[in-house]
């Protein structure tokens, strides 16, 4: 869904567990938090603050 990301929780490196927060994102005035599907490690963060994001866009690469 298209939107702003508010606030990027993880940077490169980063260990994450299944359900951790990954990022806060603001849409249609909502803030949502995106969770992490499944352990393992951050790649990499493609977005940053106040960044305007689309529908389908790829935020953040984690293995």
């Amino acid at each position: 869904m298209p939107g702003m990301i508010v606030n990027v929780k993880v940077a490169a490196g980063n260990k994450v567990a299944k359900n951790d927060p990954l990022l806060i994102m603001e849409a249609m005035k909502m803030e949502a938090t995106i969770y992490a599907e499944h352990d393992g490690e951050i790649v990499q963060a493609l977005v940053k603050a106040k960044d305007c994001v689309e529908a389908g866009d790829l935020l953040i690469v984690y293995k």
